[in-house]
């Protein structure tokens, strides 16, 4: 990696020919870490896009298989039932047919 003409270090800038040999170098440090950063920083949107678009998808899927299947109302709970007469003792219970 080349350096540019002059680097700017907490606001002064240095012609980069007049820099040290180590003063270079860590100027070509910064230099691919800025770099590295860089397309770290356009890998992590990539990889934020394909997240939305998973969740998105995930969410349809959802929402389609509801559509697809609605689930069914809840009954209304019935009327507790009247108990049955009790036969008199020795009467036969009426019978149905």
């Amino acid at each position: 990696m080349t350096l540019p003409q002059y680097v700017t270090i907490n606001g002064t800038s240095y012609a980069s020919a007049n820099l040290n040999e180590a003063a270079r170098i860590q100027a070509a440090n910064i230099q691919a870490v800025d770099a590295e950063l860089a397309r770290l920083q356009q890998q992590t949107a990539f990889a934020q896009t394909a997240r939305n678009a998973y969740a998105n998808a995930l969410i349809e899927a959802v929402k389609g298989r509801e559509a697809a299947a609605p689930a069914e109302k809840p009954k209304k709970p019935r009327a507790p039932r009247k108990p049955k007469a009790a036969a008199a003792p020795g009467v036969a219970a009426p019978t149905s047919l």
